[in-house]
C-alpha cells in the first residue's frame, strides 16, 4: 500500500492547513480541548468508515444518485454519533451542539468520498478517510490547546497554570480573553499555516 496514503493527509495536503477545509469547525469549537478532541475524534471516524462502505458499494451506486447515497451513509455514522455522546458525553454533547450534526456537510467527508473512496478498494479508502480525519483533528487540538491554556489557564478543565500566579492572587499572570474569541482560531490557524510552509518548501506558492 502507498504510504502517500496516509502521510500525505497529515503533512502535505492536510485538509485544514493546505486545502483550507473545515474551517468553521476549527473556530467554533476549540475553546475548549475536550469538545476539541470529541469533534476531531467524531470526524475521524465518520470520514473512514463512510469511505470504508461507500468504496464496498461503489460498483453498485448509480452515477446520478450516487450524491444521495453518500449523504444517506454519511449521515448514518453521524447520527450514530450523536445518539452516543448523547448518552455517554451529555456535557460535550451540550457543548458541540449543532455542530455535530453539520459534520454531515463537512467537505473534508464528501471530498473524500468523491476523491478516492468512489475509485478505490474499501481498505485503502477506510486508511485514506482516518488519515484525513487526523490530519483535520491534529489542528483542531493544536488550536484547541494555546485557546484553552492561555484563554483560561487550563487544559480539559484542569488549572494549569496556578493559581498563585494571577494578579488577583498578588501574582503577575493574568488569562488572555482573546483567545476565547473566535477571530484567534483564525490568527492560530494562520500561524500553523505560516510554520508549515516555512517547513515545506513546496507548499509556497510560486510567484
Amino acid at each position: 500500500m502507498d504510504k502517500k496514503i496516509y502521510k500525505n493527509p497529515i503533512f502535505v495536503s492536510n485538509p485544514i492547513t493546505v486545502l483550507v477545509l473545515g474551517i468553521c469547525s476549527a473556530l467554533a469549537v476549540t475553546v475548549k480541548m475536550g469538545p476539541a478532541l470529541v469533534m476531531a475524534l467524531s470526524v475521524t471516524v465518520v470520514t473512514g468508515f463512510s469511505n470504508f462502505i461507500v468504496s464496498m458499494i461503489r460498483k453498485t451506486i448509480p452515477n446520478r444518485i450516487r450524491i444521495i447515497v453518500q449523504l444517506v451513509v454519511v449521515a448514518m455514522f453521524v447520527i450514530l454519533i450523536d445518539q452516543i455522546l448523547k448518552a455517554f458525553a451529555y456535557d460535550i454533547s451540550k457543548q458541540l451542539s449543532v455542530y455535530i450534526g453539520l459534520i454531515i456537510t463537512n467537505c473534508i467527508i464528501m471530498g473524500r468520498i468523491e476523491a478516492f473512496g468512489l475509485g478505490h478498494k474499501p481498505i485503502p479508502s477506510l486508511i485514506d478517510g482516518l488519515a484525513n480525519g487526523f490530519g483535520y483533528g491534529i489542528i483542531l487540538v493544536v488550536v484547541a490547546f494555546f485557546r484553552e491554556l492561555l484563554g483560561s489557564g487550563t487544559l480539559f478543565g484542569v488549572q494549569i497554570i496556578p493559581l498563585s500566579w494571577y494578579v488577583k492572587n498578588g501574582g503577575f499572570y493574568e488569562n488572555n480573553g482573546l483567545f476565547i474569541l473566535p477571530p484567534m482560531a483564525l490568527i492560530l490557524l494562520g500561524v500553523i499555516v505560516w510554520v508549515q510552509r516555512s517547513i515545506q518548501k513546496e507548499l509556497q506558492e510560486k510567484k
